[in-house]
């Protein structure tokens, strides 16, 4: 059944998993290759009969009646070889589903998905699943008890790495993908969400959504700095984002805001955030490491209003400008400028 996933770690295995997955084909389904001709010529007409029955029940809005009508032949050892049995769990899933019992349906979707992946059947019932994973997106809380309490969030992100393990490069593996990376965007887990949708351009590099996605997660990476005495590497992380949506999307980059002017407020932040470190530095008699990062800065980001007061910072303290023989400063001593 599902459990929930180490939720770090979810962007990168899911990437291995589609990246491994592409070209993959469903194999076939170990119980239908040993089925029994001879039973199948005998029982075929009664099978039919049962599941026929239940998917009727079901479309009559009697969920509860085609569920029992199913349970006591999908539950007959033998049946397990019927050429019916994928359709009877998928109709006892919609059945339970009807009910409002999403869990337990998911335990009758994931059988077809992992005993049965030859069937008809088993592209619906990840449909299925995908569904109920949207749900718990959307707010519907898992039963415990009987009561709604517990977040489906942690089921619903293993459905749809499920989904892209099972059919991928599909359009439903890509339309799971993208609305599990909106939720986080929607949710400000922005983290996840920058990760979520780089997974995304990798795995669907031709999606409609590309131009969308790609806005999303520059955006997604800049909001999460949180000023300058916090790490920047987002920052720098977007504005190459923004740089290739500027290659891919030429047109519409200014329109949505992926701008030069944009890229300017990026390194202005960036900037900023290094002469606060080296500040931080020099302030507690690390002049060596401040200097460092002062001469990192004036390098990187030559254009800022921090790089003018990095100047100033050289030329009140008579130390050599950056460019001459000596300004390059000593290595990093720790090989970082965090303090």
């Amino acid at each position: 059944m599902l459990r929930p996933m180490r939720r770090p770690a979810y962007p990168l295995v899911l990437l291995a998993a589609l990246l491994a997955g592409c070209g993959a084909q469903r194999p076939q389904s170990t119980a239908e290759q040993r089925q029994d001709p001879e039973r199948a010529a005998t029982l075929l007409p009664e099978d039919a009969g049962i599941v026929q029955r239940a998917r009727e029940l079901l479309a009559d809005d009697r969920p509860s009646e085609a569920q029992s009508a199913l349970t006591p032949w999908i539950e007959t050892p033998g049946n397990r070889r019927s050429p019916y049995i994928a359709e009877a769990l998928y109709i006892r899933g919609n059945a339970k589903l009807a009910q409002g019992d999403e869990y337990q349906a998911l335990y009758d979707y994931e059988d077809v998905a992992k005993n049965f992946p030859a069937s008809d059947s088993f592209p619906r019932v990840l449909e299925r699943e995908l569904e109920i994973a949207l749900q718990y997106l959307n707010g519907l809380r898992m039963r415990t008890l009987g009561i709604r309490i517990n977040s489906g969030e942690s089921v619903a992100e293993e459905i749809i790495l499920r989904i892209n393990e099972r059919l991928p490069g599909s359009k439903l593996a890509e339309k799971a993908l993208l609305e599990l990376a909106d939720y986080y965007y929607r949710t400000r887990d922005l983290k996840m969400a920058a990760e979520t949708y780089d997974v995304f351009i990798e795995a669907f590099p031709k999606s409609p959504e590309r131009s969308r996605v790609m806005q999303r997660r520059a955006f997604a990476n800049i909001a999460q700095y949180k000023g300058p005495r916090h790490d920047a590497n987002g920052l720098v992380e977007a504005k190459y984002q923004i740089e290739q949506f500027q290659r891919e999307f030429p047109v519409d980059a200014e329109r949505v805001g992926m701008s030069d002017a944009l890229k300017a407020r990026l390194d202005e932040s960036a900037a900023e955030q290094l002469l606060v470190t080296a500040r931080w530095y020099l302030n507690r008699d690390q002049e060596a490491s401040g200097r460092y990062v002062l001469t990192r800065l004036v390098y990187t980001y030559p254009d800022t209003g921090a790089a003018r007061d990095a100047l100033a910072i050289f030329e009140k303290s008579k130390w050599p400008l950056p460019g001459s023989a000596t300004a390059a400063g000593p290595e990093s001593p720790s090989g970082t400028i965090t303090p």
